[in-house]
């Protein structure tokens, strides 16, 4: 029975059901949290094979169309957008390991990804070795065990600039099936696609350089596509054993995309780490300009280093744009039309003259954030790597007086005057 003239309260829920189409060039905001279905079979379709949509947190066609733009300009076969940088770190690394298993890790990540590893997955039962010198390939070859899962590394590192060598770690983990993780958030693949070098998986704190503006959290996995069932079985069973019950492998039907298919359908939605639509459509509009901003932000990120490098305030400059950096060769061998533009230097002057440097900036903004349109500062040893002892900050390079900058799109004239000013400051305090 069709009701032919609903009251009130049945217009206003149902009265915009009938909606308008256009061909909109940019990418169309769905922000719903269902999706409603044709009939009885089409829900039933749906369920048994996931395809289409039904609920956002399992897909939604504004966070596919960001993904399928991830996947293409990291040169990768399929993406999943969760998040954020974080949510996407512990996805990949879920996907891959579990209770018993064991995870290889650059000692030079991420504080929040450090803790991860540390103290949560630590509580799963998963267990990590950190590697110093990760420069050595044979560093990470003594270091796996039978039950290694992943290898994981930053491209560059957050704080000293260190430039991982993508194709030997990624040699030693295909010796025995075990896939290179490498977070490129510093990097970004307008300079540099990590799976174009033999990673297996890419991640991104999509907040930063990838959105660009500050506005949004979100994250991103970037899968390869050669995951080998026949190679890598032993290391990932629950990619190619029969799931629960007698049901055959859901995820062998996706063949070299068994690994982002598990991401997709049994990590990231049962977890919760979806995105929203809205915050989607904002990164995918950060990415069109992407290539624009890295190139001016790598390009003042190299003169203002050269300048701070010359001054007489200035200890060191760590930034791998800088034949002085111990990793600039490498650099020179993945890095493609510039360095990025995170790096950090230290004052002469310690505590003190860091505390006069974030204090007086007009143009720099003091804030935890990076590979934001505004350029950043921070403290890294009483903010980022507060947790870590004494020893292993200076190991790092997070030395008293050590600095963090994130250069944005000003012009870099403002720029130069900015740190001109506060040096001065600086020099003044410390005499």
């Amino acid at each position: 029975m069709t009701v032919a003239h609903p009251r009130f309260a049945t217009r206003a829920v149902h009265a915009a059901r009938d909606r308008e189409t256009a061909a909109s060039r940019a990418t169309p905001i769905y922000l719903t949290a269902g999706f409603e279905f044709d009939d009885f079979d089409h829900a039933a379709d749906h369920f048994r094979t996931g395809a289409g949509f039904g609920y956002t947190r399992t897909g939604n066609p504004t966070v596919r169309a960001v993904e399928r733009q991830l996947a293409a300009l990291e040169s990768g076969a399929d993406a999943v957008l969760v998040a954020s940088g974080q949510a996407a770190v512990a996805t990949a690394l879920l996907t891959v390991a579990a209770a018993g298993d064991h995870i290889v890790s650059s000692t030079h990540i991420y504080e929040g990804t450090r803790g991860l590893l540390l103290d949560n997955l630590a509580r799963l039962d998963i267990e990590t070795t950190f590697i110093d010198d990760i420069a050595d390939p044979d560093a990470w070859r003594s270091a796996i065990r039978p039950n290694t899962r992943a290898l994981f590394a930053e491209s560059i590192a957050n704080a000293r600039n260190d430039v991982l060598d993508i194709r030997a770690v990624s040699t030693v983990g295909e010796e025995l099936a075990i896939p290179l993780i490498v977070d490129n958030t510093l990097a970004t693949p307008a300079i540099l696609r990590p799976l174009e070098h033999g990673a297996a998986i890419v991640v991104h704190s999509a907040s930063k350089f990838l959105a660009g503006h500050g506005s949004v959290l979100g994250g991103v996995i970037v899968d390869d596509g050669r995951f080998d069932a026949e190679g890598a079985g032993h290391n990932a069973p629950h990619l190619v054993l029969p799931g629960r019950g007698d049901a055959p492998s859901v995820f062998a039907r996706h063949g070299g995309r068994a690994r982002i298919a598990y991401a997709r359908e049994s990590v990231a939605p049962r977890f919760g780490a979806s995105p929203s639509p809205f915050n989607a459509f904002l990164i995918g509009q950060g990415m069109e300009t992407l290539g624009l901003r890295v190139e001016r932000q790598s390009r003042s990120a190299l003169q203002i280093a050269r300048w701070l490098e010359e001054h007489p305030e200035v200890e060191s400059v760590d930034y791998v744009g800088l034949p002085s950096h111990p990793d600039h060769a490498t650099a020179n061998r993945y890095l493609e039309g510039g360095f990025g533009s995170v790096f950090t230097f230290t004052l002469r002057g310690g505590l003190p003259a860091a505390r006069r440097f974030v204090e007086q900036v007009q143009v720099f903004t003091h804030m935890t954030h990076l590979g934001d349109v505004r350029s950043l500062v921070l403290h890294p040893g009483t903010t980022s790597h507060a947790q870590r002892t004494e020893q292993e900050r200076e190991g790092l390079g997070v030395r008293p007086g050590t600095l963090r900058l994130s250069v944005g799109i000003e012009d870099l004239d403002d720029l130069l005057s900015d740190l001109a000013q506060v040096l001065e400051g600086v020099r003044e305090t410390v005499a």
